[in-house]
């Protein structure tokens, strides 16, 4: 079990872009910026938020402060800024009462090649934690237009890498403050993704701090919950699947950030992606048009 992590830490700042961008060109960079000078996007086509899922963002922010920064660029008025993406983040920022928020700072000009570069330097060489890391990967994903790919070849790690560390962010907010606080690892938290029971998710990650769980304890539980553990009697022979739908079912896991489960049945079968909100629906939703395109 990891030791609790020391040393205070100031929350809401998103200390993972902060540690990524430097901070020597507000006009173009990463800076903290007043909630209330920034201004809406004309062209967000949405008007309406799923209320129960912005009180979850806005739990998770609280629990563990804003990883993921919103994407901005300046106002036509010295000082205001008109936000590119990111208005989930934003109206759950102020909906707990931070007064600023980390941004991503687009030029006139257009700096988007600076910023992803320092991006990707960065991460491959600055020490994050995990849910930091996450999302400076769905940072050059959702809002550099990056594959799952071509993060991956850019920071050095595998394609699966790079997926599993991005699901972390779909962990329920009170899992993600004991990532945060360094009370359950990684592998612990990839372990608990597997529950779809958020309470028994959650009481299992409880009874991991308390009791000092090792990863494999916890990977028993979540297989206990769904009917996999070693009590499954012997007359029960597994079904065979062809390596090829695993494969199949592995990548469409990674290029939909969703799980996804296939059931083949020889001839045809059932294809069953997951989702936690009608926000993320919709993120798959345009996931499988941009594939489309």
């Amino acid at each position: 079990m990891a030791a609790r992590r020391t040393g205070s830490r100031k929350p809401g700042l998103g200390r993972g872009l902060e540690a990524l961008l430097p901070l020597e060109q507000p006009e173009a960079g990463f800076a903290e910026i007043p909630i209330d000078r920034i201004g809406p996007n004309p062209q967000q086509p949405r008007h309406k938020f799923d209320s129960e899922n912005l009180t979850e963002l806005a739990d998770s922010i609280r629990e563990v402060g804003v990883l993921q920064p919103v994407l901005v660029r300046k106002g036509e008025e010295e000082g205001s800024y008109v936000l590119v993406a990111g208005e989930r983040r934003l109206r759950a920022a102020a909906s707990i009462g931070l007064e600023e928020i980390p941004a991503v700072i687009r030029s006139e000009a257009g700096n988007e090649s600076y910023l992803t570069e320092a991006l990707i330097e960065n991460v491959q060489r600055t020490d994050l934690g995990p849910l930091e890391e996450a999302a400076a990967y769905r940072q050059l994903m959702e809002d550099f237009s990056m594959t799952h790919e071509l993060v991956a070849q850019r920071v050095g790690k595998s394609r699966s890498a790079v997926s599993n560390t991005v699901r972390l962010l779909q962990l329920p907010a009170v899992i993600q403050g004991m990532v945060e606080r360094n009370e359950l690892s990684a592998g612990h938290a990839r372990a608990l993704l597997a529950i779809d029971d958020e309470a028994y998710a959650i009481h299992v990650a409880e009874r991991a701090v308390t009791e000092g769980w090792p990863v494999r304890r916890v990977e028993e539980a979540a297989k206990a919950r769904t009917g996999e553990s070693k009590t499954t009697t012997k007359t029960a022979m597994p079904r065979v699947r062809p390596p090829a739908v695993i494969e199949l079912e592995q990548r469409l896991a990674e290029q939909l950030d969703a799980k996804v489960s296939i059931d083949y049945r020889g001839k045809g079968g059932k294809l069953v992606v997951r989702f936690t909100s009608i926000d993320d629906l919709e993120r798959i939703y345009r996931r499988f048009l941009s594939r489309g395109a």
